[in-house]
């Protein structure tokens, strides 16, 4: 599995980059703080929106502590998309939130 550093997303994002940055927490955790620009699909429901995706694109996933972002992560390269998972998740994250 691909991972990112939560630094690294931080850096890239400060640098101009757009990122496809996926968030597979819960409702009332990304309303709590979430970075800017991430596309919300809690990780339960991410096997119904799959075919939202392009897979000509790569994705970042995103959760509290990296744990729920690995499952998904998996999941996503097992069909045949680029993920990587941000390590540490929100935790780790210093950049801005909304």
């Amino acid at each position: 599995m691909k991972e990112i550093s939560a630094k690294e997303v931080q850096q890239r994002i400060e640098n101009g980059e757009k990122l496809n940055l996926i968030d597979v927490r819960e409702v009332d955790e990304v309303q709590a703080g979430h970075i800017s620009g991430i596309v919300h699909i809690p990780l339960g429901l991410i096997k119904f929106h799959i075919h939202e995706l392009d897979n000509n694109k790569p994705y970042i996933i995103v959760c509290r502590s990296g744990a729920r972002s690995g499952q998904a992560t998996q999941y996503l390269e097992s069909q045949g998309y680029d993920a990587a998972n941000m390590t540490g998740g929100m935790l780790a994250w210093e950049g801005e939130v909304e």
